[in-house]
Parts: C-alpha cells; structure tokens; sequence
C-alpha cells in the first residue's frame, strides 16, 4: 500500500485517481502513524515552497519523511513535492528544505540562450530525455509529460538526473538517489507516460520492501 501524504498542498484527488487506475492501494493521511505502515509514500505538491515547508514542520512530517526514508522505503515527490526534497529554494526569499537530494529550486529564466522570451509559469506537455537507467525509467520510451510549474531545480548531482525535459533550460524532470525519487510533473496528468512512471515506482515499491 503506498501513503499518499496529507499536508493541505497536495493534488490528493488525481493523485489518488490514477493509483486507483492502475490498481494500486493507497491510503491518504497526515498521521505519521498511518503512513508508516505503509511499503512507500508520494509527497504530492502544489503552491508555494515557503507554505509547504511551513505546513510539513507544523505537522512533523518533516521528520517523518526522514525517519521513513532511512528505513529504506521508497518515495516519491511530485512537482513542488519533487522540489521540497532539495535544499533550498528561492521563491519567494531563502527558504530551507527536506534536503534529500543535493540542488537548489530556481525560478525559470524569462529568455532563454538565443534571447526569446519564455512564458512563465510554464505549462505544457514536454518530451523527456532519459539520462542513466532507473527503477521508475524500467522498460519505457521517451515519451512527452504535463508540466505546470515557475521553479525548476537548479545545480543538481548528475547521478541524480534521470530524466530531463528543456524549456530554455535543462529542467531535471526525474530524479532520484537511492530510494528517494521526483517528478517535476504531473504524471496523474500525463497519459501512458505518466501512468507508467507510477506503476514503475510500485514495482520499485515491491522490491524495497523484498529487501528491507
């Protein structure tokens, strides 16, 4: 069963959708004691990084998510999920995050290298390139992914890009180190692409559990 994380930012109902979809159990919750009975866990994201930060310590979820991910269970975060894993960001001021993973959330230039304007926020369906083999990257194709988002991650660990989309930038779309994982999209929203990334990351799920 995979912990859908209830911190009040979160897209929870077309998360828990396409899980349902694909046929995955799930349960949504903000108790660390439910979702630590679960085999991995989705940190689903929308809005500002301050208030989701702020929302996960006022809830202890930030050391949850910790205390979870050191016991080897996978997660996943998704869009500004996938941004809270990283250290810092720059919306909005200077704000510290979960610092999972090593790199920092910028916001998306307003031209890109030749000089045209870029339309920020960002929106829109992008082709991803793959980078190095992953678990959630098993068996597909590069195929094209939904992306809503102003910040992208910026000065990230090449062994953590999995998979990049470009939008007059290099924006790391998948990423991952060990059993921590993120999407910079929307993968509910993404059709077969994104339907199979989630079922990839449940059959990751299986493993780690196998191993732990």
């Amino acid at each position: 069963m995979i912990g859908i994380i209830d911190y009040g930012m979160g897209n929870l109902f077309s998360v828990s959708k396409a899980l349902e979809r694909i046929g995955i159990p799930y349960i949504i919750s903000e108790s660390p004691e439910e979702l630590t009975n679960t085999k991995g866990l989705l940190l689903p994201g929308v809005g500002a990084f301050k208030d989701a930060m702020a929302s996960l310590q006022e809830k202890k979820l930030d050391q949850f998510i910790h205390s979870y991910v050191d016991s080897g269970r996978p997660l996943l975060g998704i869009c500004l999920g996938m941004q809270l894993l990283f250290e810092e960001s720059e919306e909005n001021g200077h704000f510290k995050g979960l610092g999972l993973l090593n790199g920092r959330v910028v916001r998306i230039p307003d031209r890109d290298v030749d000089g045209e304007r870029l339309k920020v926020p960002h929106m829109g369906w992008n082709k991803l390139h793959f980078h190095q083999e992953a678990p959630v990257l098993q068996d597909m194709e590069e195929g094209f992914v939904y992306f809503v988002h102003s910040y992208y991650v910026d000065s990230i660990d090449e062994a953590s890009l999995l998979a990049s989309a470009t939008y007059g930038v290099q924006v790391p779309a998948v990423v991952g180190r060990d059993n921590v994982f993120g999407m910079q999209f929307h993968p509910e929203k993404s059709s077969e692409t994104g339907m199979q990334l989630l079922a990839n990351f449940a059959k990751a799920m299986e493993r780690s559990e196998e191993m732990i």
